[in-house]
């Protein structure tokens, strides 16, 4: 009797919590955006159970003799529905997996990769950020995905890139440059010679309000630097999965700098960091998304950069 009553209960329950991690998917869809370039374009969203932490974009690149895998997502779930799907489009080993910075959303998925014979790439600065931040990282984002976060593990890059360096897939080189911090510190881009396509990661955010983890005035610099890329296309780390270069900079630049221009004018008034943050940025609320659970974070870690500024 007891038993009869479970079975009947059972999709009542999954109806009201969920069904759980281990058996849902998330609906991951890989798009050829240019010939051998896959982009998956995450939702404009916080990480959660529900959405197995899938809202950043994730991208690959096929060549003749290899794939490269740009970031993995934000869980192992979503980490081998996107393997499962880029198996749907090439059979091709994957000989890369670049991690474009240290953040959950991207690296995540990195388990679901992880065999012999494939490179995990990152910027310089990538292990000590992992090793500094990923376990915090795994206890904070366990508490708001729960079982959704099951299996996933830190896996550190053992190719580190300090300035720039090619990798070449088979009648197709991806150029990996290392920047200085900035949206965090340890930001890496990938250049798609053959297509002209960039895949920024976060140093491009389009209409998901850009995050400041690392430097303002950094960020400020290395998008400037960012235009000077010779590309046609760029797949920003969050927002609409392909936009045209470098007009997709525009409006990321007019926050950066509209939230500095605001600081530098409270701290000029003597505001303290809690009343700057209230204000600074407003002017930019209505062009992005998310924009009251980041910007007065940003306009925090700003205010500390920018008060030690000379006159």
């Amino acid at each position: 009797m007891l038993r009869c009553f479970l079975v009947l209960l059972a999709p009542l329950l999954v109806s009201i919590v969920g069904p759980s991690p281990a058996t849902a998917q998330p609906h991951f869809q890989l798009e050829e955006m240019a010939p051998g370039v896959y982009v998956h374009q995450g939702e404009t969203s916080l990480m959660t159970r529900e959405n197995f932490g899938g809202i950043a974009n994730l991208g690959a690149i096929v060549g003749d003799r290899a794939v490269a895998v740009i970031d993995t997502g934000g869980s192992l779930i979503e980490g081998k529905a996107f393997l499962a799907a880029l198996r749907q489009k090439t059979d091709k080993p994957i000989r890369y997996v670049v991690n474009t910075h240290a953040h959950p959303d991207h690296i995540f998925g990195n388990g679901a990769f992880a065999g012999p014979g494939v490179t995990f790439v990152g910027h310089k600065n990538l292990p000590r950020a992992l090793a500094a931040r990923g376990e915090h990282y795994l206890s904070a984002f366990r508490q708001t995905m729960g079982d959704a976060l099951d299996g996933v593990t830190i896996v550190a890059p053992t190719m580190l890139v300090a300035d720039s360096t090619t990798i070449d897939l088979g009648d197709r080189e991806i150029v990996l440059q290392a920047w200085k911090t900035a949206h965090s510190e340890a930001d890496l881009t990938v250049l798609d010679k053959k297509s002209a396509t960039l895949f920024a990661g976060d140093l491009l955010f389009l209409r998901h309000v850009p995050v400041v983890d690392g430097s303002l005035l950094g960020f400020l610099d290395v998008v400037d630097r960012l235009a000077e890329i010779k590309a046609e296309r760029v797949v920003p780390g969050h927002g609409p999965a392909v936009a045209p270069w470098p007009k997709a900079l525009e409006d990321e630049r007019a926050y950066l700098m509209r939230l500095t221009a605001d600081l530098r004018a409270a701290i000029r008034k003597g505001e303290s960091v809690k009343e700057a943050a209230k204000t600074a940025g407003e002017e930019e609320r209505a062009k992005w998304k998310l924009f009251d659970d980041y910007n007065a974070r940003n306009a925090t870690a700003g205010f500390a950069e920018l008060e030690w500024e000379g006159p």
